[in-house]
């Protein structure tokens, strides 16, 4: 199995943390910025469950910019094999 090196930039995780301490973000957000900020400082990599709900945010229209930021970062940062 590839081990995929990709750390969170400074900057999402700046986002991440700011969405984590929101009370008006939604669940999807909540959880995409927890993996995000997770992975900033970690070798931690996204699972396969959170690698299908980062490409269905990032095909869809529904989702904001920040929400996609998100889950570009996290879907970057998957496993290399999968």
């Amino acid at each position: 199995m590839a081990k995929n090196t990709k750390k969170t930039g400074a900057n999402v995780a700046s986002h991440a943390g700011k969405i984590l301490q929101s009370s008006s973000a939604s669940k999807i957000q909540k959880t995409l910025a927890a993996s995000a900020l997770s992975q900033s400082s970690s070798s931690n990599q996204t699972s396969g469950e959170l690698e299908t709900v980062a490409s269905k945010v990032l095909s869809s229209d529904k989702f904001n910019d920040v929400t996609k930021e998100l889950a570009a970062s996290v879907l970057s940062q998957s496993n290399k094999s999968r």
